[in-house]
C-alpha cells in the first residue's frame, strides 16, 4: 500500500450552495449528492457530468442513503422530514414524519426491513421499508445525535452524540448496552471495520479513536487532522480507509496498522477542495472516491495500488 496511487479524475460542478452529502447510486456509475440548495443531484461518473435532479427540496439536505438491493433513496432534511424517494421515477413514496429538528444521519439493514434516522432531537427513529410505518422511536441523547453505525455482523448499532459519547445499542431489539467516552466535543464520525474488529469514531475535537470491538476498549487515540473529522469510509476491498476533515484535507490509512498512507490537500499538491470536505464515498465503478465538500464541489479520485 506503499504504492498507492492518486489521480484527480474529474470535477462535478452544478450545486450553488455547500454540499454535506454523497451516496452511492442505484447503478455503479451514479452517485447523488446532496447539500444546502434546492435539489438531490444525479451524477453520471461514466460522463463525469449532471445527469438531473432526483427530487426537488426546499430545505438543506444533510442525510442520504440507499436502501440496499432496491432503487429508494432515504433523504434527511433541515426541516426533521425522512423522504423516501425513487430514483428511477423520482416519485416520492413516503414521507417519514417524526422529527421536529434536522436529520442528520440515516442507516439501514442488509438482514432485515428496517431504516433509522437520527436527529437534532436527541432521538431516534425507525421504520419499516416495506410499509414506512413507524416501529420505534427512543432518546439517545439529551443533544443532537450526529451520526450512526451499524457493525458488519448487523448485532450492534453505535450512535455518535453531541455530548462527545458513543451510546451503544443492541441491533436486535434496540436495548442500550453501554455508553462508551469517546470525545471531548461532538461525534461527527463513526464506522465498524468491515471485518468487525474495531469501531472508529471522529469528532469535532480533531480525534480518531480505535475501539476493539471484543471489549470496546480503547486500541489508539490519535489526531488525524487539524479540526472536525466529518466522515470515515473504509474501502469495499482494499486495506484501507478514508478520512475527510473541516481541514480540506482527505487522508488515506492502512487498516491493518492505521498508518498514514497519503494526504489529498491543496498543500500537497492535488487540485482538490479549498474549503471544508464535509463528505466521502467509495464507489466501485472505476474504484473511484468522491469528496464533497464547502467549496461546492464533488470531486471524483482514482485510487489504485
Amino acid at each position: 500500500m506503499n504504492t498507492l496511487r492518486i489521480h484527480k479524475a474529474g470535477t462535478l460542478s452544478g450545486h450553488q450552495n455547500p454540499i454535506f452529502t454523497v451516496e452511492n447510486g442505484a447503478t455503479a456509475s451514479t452517485v447523488y449528492t446532496g447539500g444546502n440548495d434546492k435539489g438531490v443531484v444525479e451524477w453520471n461518473l461514466e460522463k463525469m457530468a449532471f445527469e438531473r435532479i432526483i427530487y426537488p427540496v426546499q430545505f438543506s439536505v444533510y442525510a442520504l442513503h440507499l436502501l440496499s438491493g432496491t432503487p429508494l433513496l432515504a433523504v434527511g432534511t433541515r426541516d426533521g422530514m425522512g423522504r423516501i424517494v425513487h430514483t428511477e421515477t423520482r416519485e416520492l413514496i413516503a414521507k417519514l414524519e417524526h422529527h421536529r429538528r434536522p436529520v442528520f444521519s440515516i442507516k439501514s439493514f442488509k438482514t432485515k426491513p428496517e431504516l433509522i434516522l437520527a436527529s437534532e432531537d436527541g432521538t431516534v427513529s425507525v421504520w419499516n421499508t416495506h410499509t414506512f410505518s413507524l416501529l420505534y422511536h427512543f432518546k439517545v441523547s439529551d443533544q443532537t445525535v450526529r451520526t450512526i453505525a451499524i457493525s458488519s455482523d448487523e448485532n450492534w448499532v453505535a450512535f455518535g452524540a453531541k455530548d462527545g459519547k458513543v451510546k451503544l445499542y443492541s441491533a436486535l431489539d434496540y436495548s442500550f448496552i453501554e455508553e462508551l467516552p469517546a470525545h471531548t466535543l461532538p461525534i461527527t464520525s463513526l464506522c465498524f471495520s468491515p471485518d468487525g474488529r474495531y469501531l472508529l469514531t471522529g469528532g469535532r475535537d480533531a480525534k480518531l479513536n480505535i475501539l476493539n470491538t471484543a471489549d470496546f476498549s480503547i486500541v489508539s487515540t490519535f489526531t488525524p487532522h487539524l479540526f472536525t473529522v466529518y466522515a470515515i469510509k473504509y474501502h469495499p476491498f482494499l486495506p484501507v480507509f478514508a478520512t475527510a476533515s473541516r481541514d480540506k484535507s482527505i487522508k488515506i490509512w492502512s487498516a491493518d496498522d492505521f498508518r498514514l498512507l497519503r494526504v489529498i490537500s491543496l498543500e500537497r499538491g492535488f487540485d482538490s477542495h479549498r474549503l471544508s470536505v464535509n463528505d466521502i464515498a467509495w464507489n466501485t465503478y472505476k474504484n473511484q472516491l468522491i469528496s464533497v465538500g464547502d467549496d461546492k464541489q464533488a470531486i471524483v479520485w482514482d485510487i489504485t495500488n
